[in-house]
């Protein structure tokens, strides 16, 4: 009868020969996962994306800031030349003219001459942005008119630009104040546009092409402008960044979901490869398997024959030599143990054929029966009401409860109650072996399937392997979990016809 666990027999040929064999078991799922290394879609391509988007976003909006920046400053300065125009034609007609024929010569430091300017000037630029006009005379870089009369008197600070009006050429000039960020950035605490023009008498029934009189500074705020095109500018990040947000989200939502495509098919092609390899393992391990029980069955047979045949004799002579008995006796153990390392290796095929698994659960009670009441255990059954019979190998299925209900029993030295239930459900039988025992720790668990793993001092270790084997060739499920309660539940699920699984 095959056991649950073994003992690691070092000095049998034979196991140490399927140990070789069965060195490179197939691969957990959490070792499987460590080999796969699949290409990051998430991380690369979405956040790369994001970089990318983003940084091209901020270069766009740089752009159109510059662009929009570079067009005020240009309708600005148009603006600037249209009042510059508009301003000098008044003055000619309004001060120049009136001013010449009265008092023969211009002189703004004269009271009534300066206050006859200032109205003019400010009646012309009433209704206009203009931050500050300067007047300068023509032969001196001085500033002979101002809005602000603390400037009026003040030399040489036209620079280049009142140089420049004086020969006849306008000129615009951006001046920003604040700090390194606040310029770099484009929303400076204060801009101001100043234009030079020159001043320049009229012709009759022409343009005003004259000589140059004077040069005239006309000083704009754009701070206004610009702050507005800097918050136009944060609009238009917030509105980008907000779109590839959702963008991003949308992204890594496809390509997580493709990822985890990817990933699972590289996962189950993996198990299908180590599948495959396992499966040409176990096919070579058959094939010796098969040739070794070959030649140690046969002599294994002559001696377990002739220590009986000499128990019999020595029991004429010396009734009290166990030594024939001992032979026997671990003849039939190590037979067992090639039993178990042939049904692991090379499983037979189920011979299907309708039965009840309640009958079959009586009969391992029935053959157990003396070791349960010698061992106190108690075997609680609870099976649901009319279970329908399944297409199942009788035998192979008795083999299998057997072990499991000996490796329950094992878990109870001293012993306990166990639970036997059965109940149908989704086209299934359903079999629970619980135990009132002290369960299996956790790293155990992990290791409860693999060949020749055993916590126990006798057997082969392959025991849970070779019952895994049986209820899947059945198309079954077999799982073992420790009970909140305490103890190890064993869940076996079969199904009822082998067409509808």
């Amino acid at each position: 009868m095959p056991r649950l666990h073994a003992r690691h027999d070092g000095d049998m040929t034979v196991y140490l020969l399927l140990v070789s064999c069965q060195a490179n078991p197939v691969m957990k799922t959490h070792e499987i996962d460590e080999k796969i290394k699949p290409f990051r879609l998430v991380k690369y391509f979405t956040f790369t994306s994001l970089i990318v988007i983003f940084g091209g976003t901020l270069v766009l909006t740089l752009l159109n800031t510059h662009w929009a920046r570079a067009l005020q400053r240009e309708k600005s300065e148009d603006y600037a030349h249209v009042l510059i125009e508009n301003l000098n034609h008044q003055v000619f007609l309004q001060f120049v003219l009136p001013v010449a024929l009265k008092y023969r010569q211009i002189q703004l430091r004269n009271k009534e001459q300066f206050e006859r300017m200032d109205k003019v000037v400010r009646s012309t630029l009433h209704s206009f942005r203009v931050e500050r006009v300067n007047i300068y005379d023509r032969e001196k870089n001085i500033i002979s008119y101002s809005f602000e009369k603390r400037l009026v008197g003040r030399e040489n600070i036209g620079g280049t630009g009142y140089y420049k009006a004086r020969e006849g050429q306008s000129t615009s000039k951006l001046i920003q104040r604040g700090n390194f960020w606040q310029i770099l950035l484009g929303f400076p605490k204060e801009s101001y546009l100043v234009t030079f023009a020159p001043l320049r008498a009229e012709k009759p029934l022409a343009r005003i092409s004259g000589p140059v009189l004077g040069v005239v500074e006309i000083v704009q705020d754009l701070t206004q402008d610009y702050q507005t095109i800097f918050r136009f500018q944060i609009l238009v990040v917030i509105t980008c960044a907000i779109v590839m947000g959702t963008i991003f989200i949308v992204l890594r939502f496809l390509v997580k979901r493709g990822e985890k495509i990817i990933e699972k098919r590289a996962l189950e092609r993996l198990r299908l490869k180590e599948q495959l390899n396992r499966a040409e393992r176990l096919s070579a391990l058959g094939e010796m398997v098969a040739g070794v029980s070959h030649e140690i069955r046969n002599p294994l047979g002559i001696i377990k024959s002739s220590a009986e045949l000499l128990k019999k004799k020595i029991a004429q002579i010396d009734p009290a030599n166990s030594i024939p008995d001992i032979i026997v006796e671990e003849a039939g153990r190590l037979n067992n143990i090639i039993s178990d390392f042939l049904n692991y290796a090379k499983p037979r095929a189920p011979n299907l054929m309708p039965c009840h698994l309640e009958e079959i659960i009586e009969k391992n009670l029935k053959f157990l029966e003396p070791q349960i009441q010698q061992q106190n255990h108690q075997i609680v059954t609870s099976y649901a009401h009319q279970v329908p019979a399944i297409d199942a190998d009788a035998d192979m299925l008795y083999q299998a409860f057997l072990n499991l209900l000996i490796n329950a029993m094992q878990a109870m030295p001293d012993g306990g109650n166990i639970h036997v239930a059965l109940q149908a459900e989704n086209g299934q039988v359903q079999m629970l072996i619980e135990d009132e025992g002290g369960g299996i720790a956790v790293e155990t668990l992990e290791k409860i399937w693999d060949p020749f793993f055993t916590t126990k001092e006798e057997g082969t270790g392959l025991g849970l392997g070779i019952v895994k084997n049986i209820i899947e060739s059945h198309k079954g499920h077999i799982g073992i979990e420790n009970r909140s309660e305490g103890g190890t539940r064993v869940i076996v699920a079969l199904p009822i016809s082998q067409g509808d699984s």
